[in-house]
């Protein structure tokens, strides 16, 4: 039988880094990675509920904790730039004060003058990182895709479309696979289509990839994208 793993967690250390960077004691591992968690739900709510004049889509968070300041890099696909400019800080002037009342924890650190523990509330920033090739991006490729099965788009004419659109975005090779009761069909299939190299076993080949449900009248798909974006 085939040993399926995740391309992400595979390349872990090579191509691929981790979207949390901090260290925590055992004890309190589970505690730091629900609040992680908590932390992206809130950024994504927010960012699609009070900042769509600016944002266009969310692609990643990534979370950095040190003692006294927890910083986020928040990946976006902006809007065009005179929009954006005109909206952004209006829509995010609330952002980093709600993220700071919300989330800020009180932390031990140790104290080198006065040799002795004190306890410190870590700062939260974010920054704000503009993405202008979105399509390189598997998740993003992902959501266009389910708009439009949502739309009863025809399920190859959509694959077919997201493969064209990642080519433009001067991607080495695509896979896109689809999988549930296509079509409203009785019986539930998988259907693929690929487009140039996919090395998914070549740990220095730089895969993204995502895996995202979406719910139809006829039942859940599965849509699971693979891009191969550089070799080095």
């Amino acid at each position: 039988m085939g040993q399926k793993i995740n391309p992400l967690g595979f390349r872990l250390g090579t191509t691929q880094s981790h979207h949390s960077l901090w260290f925590a004691e055992p004890k309190n591992y589970s505690k730091e990675l629900q609040e992680d968690e908590k932390i992206r739900y809130y950024i994504k709510n927010y960012v699609e509920k009070n900042m769509t004049s600016s944002v266009r889509a969310l692609i990643r968070i990534e979370i950095e904790k040190d003692v006294d300041v927890t910083t986020m890099k928040i990946y976006i696909v902006p809007a065009p730039a005179d929009v954006f400019n005109k909206h952004y800080r209006r829509e995010s002037k609330n952002l980093q004060p709600n993220l700071q009342k919300k989330f800020a924890s009180v932390n031990k650190k140790f104290d080198l003058k006065t040799r002795k523990e004190i306890y410190v509330t870590p700062k939260l920033n974010f920054t704000l990182i503009k993405i202008f090739e979105p399509y390189r991006h598997a998740n993003i490729l992902a959501k266009f895709i389910s708009g439009q099965l949502l739309q009863r788009i025809s399920f190859r004419k959509a694959m077919k479309k997201a493969i064209e659109l990642a080519k433009e975005a001067n991607t080495k090779g695509i896979r896109v696979q689809i999988a549930g009761r296509i079509g409203g069909k009785e019986i539930a299939r998988v259907e693929w289509i690929r487009d140039g190299r996919v090395p998914l076993q070549t740990i220095q080949a730089k895969i993204d990839y995502c895996s995202y449900p979406v719910r139809t009248i006829s039942g859940v798909l599965g849509i699971k994208i693979w891009i191969f974006i550089d070799g080095e």
